[in-house]
């Protein structure tokens, strides 16, 4: 062996858990700190705890909390999407139909979806409100996710 090229041998090192525990044996470091030995490992204790050194299951924790609030945030666009509160100008069908439908006193979509009910009849009973702006209203509304009273009726038939 070299002489002078290695580092210094401690015969009586001394290992220091954090839980306490200590014991010696030989190393090349005199005082060896630990996070986990024999004594309070799972493994060798049978008890049920997670080891984090490191904080990788608060990271994963994290992550999972983080992908819950995204998919509640979805779920929650998705009901304002077809909410019948959704004020008529949402739907982007032009200003002719859009002020037929507001001199109607028809100011939302849950408004229209009870006269689409009726038929289509009561909505082209509106002055100024054609069969093109009916057509081009229920597009949007299918576009927005909602289901039309005769669409409903055709799969409950089926």
């Amino acid at each position: 062996m070299k002489k002078d090229i290695h580092p210094p041998y401690y015969p009586n090192a001394t290992v220091v858990c954090a839980c306490g525990n200590s014991w010696q044996t030989g190393s090349t470091v005199e005082v060896i700190h630990t996070d986990v030995c024999s004594k309070c490992h799972p493994f060798y204790t049978g008890e049920q705890r997670i080891v984090d050194t490191e904080g990788q299951v608060d990271r994963f924790y994290k992550r999972l909390q983080a992908r819950e609030d995204y998919l509640h945030e979805i779920e929650e666009r998705a009901a304002d999407r077809t909410s019948p509160d959704l004020p008529i100008v949402e739907l982007e069908l032009g200003t002719r139909p859009e002020s037929a439908l507001t001199k109607a006193g028809l100011e939302n979509v849950g408004q229209v979806m009870e006269l689409l009910e009726e038929g289509d009849g009561a909505l082209l009973a509106i002055d100024g409100f054609g069969r093109k702006s009916l057509a081009d209203l229920k597009r949007a509304l299918r576009k927005r996710g909602f289901k039309l009273p005769e669409e409903a009726l055709e799969t409950e038939a089926a």
